[in-house]
């Protein structure tokens, strides 16, 4: 998933790793390993993999290699700043991590991962999520390769789409024209009501516009990334985006990409002084842009199981699609989900790679899929099942894209470019000038080690 590495961390990252003489080599991969009496350790961050698969991973590994496999759970929040302390100390670090998929630039980029290219085709290779695996590349060598996916796309509330007379659209320009006649129309005449309800500084789902129009944040030319959001078809991108802030979205300009969901939902749970659960009308929006796992939380108000309130997804008021391109073929969205790397620093760097075999195995694979994550490799992507949900993550994720792959793009998020640029958008006179001013603020931590 998307975390945050401020330019501190990513410094600390890289002089940690140099003062220790941390290289990008590695073994070979093949072969029987005898893991008698050894045991090596896997980070795994939050709660996502569910416990029957580490369960799994335990058992299957020490049946493989007679090795034990201690699983460590690590926050989110600071897995970051744990990592960055514990990658360069052989005696103190994982053997295998889960790295959320933007983090894995800066880490692969000072050497921090284990060069896994001998086993790439074994892994999966060209089957393996093509925007996962550049984030984990440098100079065509792979170092972090994806663990798992969550692709965003589009949610509706179909009752609204319906009674503004608009349909499915089947182009990005279809969808930029459906949500602002919806606006316009607003069918239940809500106050502030937005066709697409899309956040002033939500960079993360707008940014699929500059990509639809084969813009690019950044490019690597000449040895170096560079900053290209002045490009025609970034500009053209920037145009339709400034277009749907001003006719479409009434979202604050503030708002970034935080439970969008709840602005299609009628009402919202909320509870008074005395704990009681009352309904707050709360419907604002037509239109949402999400991560697939948003669905659990749309849909009506219900009593659950044990007598609280749950929401219950409803097909005659909810609906989903994948935005579409320019082209007809699914847009460009920005990817969630993690990349799983080996430390360069294990002392047991074969048996780290036997646990990489078993994890791309098509078993483990079709076990992600089952409990609703995206598996890395899209042979397997059927073991999510064959519901609308399904089938849109996997639509959307088929042309997924990532940020640039640049080893300074974390020192950018920390300071809140993309956020502040994409905050400008709508009342922009210039939008190419607007972009120039904001290539002048990324060139200079592109490429900062």
């Amino acid at each position: 998933m998307k975390r945050k590495l401020t330019g501190l961390m990513a410094a600390a990252v890289a002089s940690a790793l140099l003062f220790t003489g941390c290289s990008q080599g590695g073994g070979t991969a093949g072969g029987e390993v005898d893991g008698e009496g050894k045991t090596i350790t896997l980070w795994l961050a939050g709660g996502d993999t569910p416990d029957e698969l580490r369960d799994y991973l335990k058992k299957e590994f020490a049946d493989e290699t007679g090795a034990t496999l201690k699983i460590e759970e690590q926050g989110w929040g600071d897995l970051v700043t744990k990592l960055t302390t514990a990658l360069p100390d052989e005696n103190n670090t994982p053997d295998v991590t889960e790295i959320g998929n933007t983090q894995s630039p800066t880490f692969t980029n000072v050497g921090a991962f284990l060069d896994l290219t001998d086993m790439y085709e074994e892994l999966g290779g060209e089957h393996l999520l093509q925007s996962f695996v550049d984030a984990g590349t440098v100079e065509d060598k792979h170092y972090a390769l994806p663990y798992y996916f969550g692709s965003r796309y589009m949610f509706t509330r179909k009752d609204v789409w319906e009674a503004a007379g608009v349909e499915t659209p089947t182009t990005l320009d279809e969808f930029n024209a459906a949500v602002k006649t919806i606006t316009e129309k607003n069918p239940k005449k809500i106050d502030n009501f937005s066709g697409f309800y899309l956040g002033g500084q939500d960079w993360r789902d707008g940014i699929s516009w500059i990509f639809a129009n084969g813009g690019e944040i950044a490019e690597f030319e000449g040895g170096e990334w560079k900053a290209t959001l002045d490009s025609p078809e970034s500009v053209k991108g920037l145009e339709q985006l400034q277009a749907i802030y001003r006719d479409a979205s009434n979202a604050p300009n503030d708002a970034k990409d935080a439970n969008q969901y709840q602005f299609l939902n009628d009402s919202d749970q909320v509870k008074d002084e005395d704990g009681n659960v009352t309904d707050d009308l709360s419907l604002a929006a037509a239109t949402i842009m999400a991560p697939g796992w948003a669905h659990w939380s749309i849909g009506d108000l219900v009593e659950g199981e044990d007598g609280e309130p749950v929401r219950e997804w409803n097909d005659d008021t909810f609906g989903t699609f994948v935005l579409p391109g320019n082209d007809g073929k699914p847009a460009p969205v920005f990817a969630g989900g993690s990349n799983i790397a080996v430390s360069a620093k294990s002392k047991n760097p074969e048996l780290a790679k036997e646990l990489l075999k078993i994890i791309f195995s098509e078993e483990y694979q079709t076990m992600l899929g089952k409990n609703g994550l995206g598996p890395a490799n899209q042979e397997y992507t059927s073991a999510l099942g064959e519901d609308q949900f399904a089938k849109a993550l996997i639509e959307s994720a088929s042309n997924s894209k990532l940020t640039p792959a640049a080893p300074g793009w974390a020192a950018i998020e920390s300071k809140n470019i993309m956020e502040e640029f994409f905050a400008q958008i709508r009342d922009a006179k210039d939008l190419e000038q607007l972009a120039k001013d904001t290539n002048a603020k990324l060139d200079p931590l592109l490429n900062l080690k």
